[in-house]
C-alpha cells in the first residue's frame, strides 16, 4: 500500500458484528474468513466481490489483488454517486 502512498501500518482487520452490520447501507465482503464463513450473508444489502485473499502470495499478485479491490472501490463509489 506504501506504494499507492497509503500508511496501513496501524490499521488491524475489524470483526463485522451485529451492531456493525445493522448500521451500514452497503456491505461489501471480499470472500470467506479462515474458517469459510462470510458473515456478511447475515446482513442485507452485501455485495460480494469474491477476491482471492493475498496472504502467502508473491507480491506480483498481491499487486494484481491490491489494484482489482480499487477498481472495484471506484465503480463502487461511482455507482452510490448517480
Amino acid at each position: 500500500m506504501k506504494e499507492k502512498g497509503i500508511d496501513i501500518s496501524m490499521k488491524k482487520p475489524k470483526l463485522l458484528t451485529f451492531q456493525i452490520g445493522t448500521k451500514r447501507r452497503l456491505i461489501v465482503t471480499m470472500g470467506y474468513n479462515d474458517q469459510g464463513i462470510c458473515p456478511g450473508s447475515f446482513f442485507k444489502p452485501i455485495v460480494d466481490w469474491k477476491i482471492d485473499d493475498p496472504k502467502g502470495k508473491p507480491i506480483g499478485k498481491v499487486r494484481e489483488i491490491r489494484d482489482e479491490i480499487e477498481r472495484k472501490v471506484q465503480n463502487l463509489i461511482a455507482e452510490q454517486t448517480r
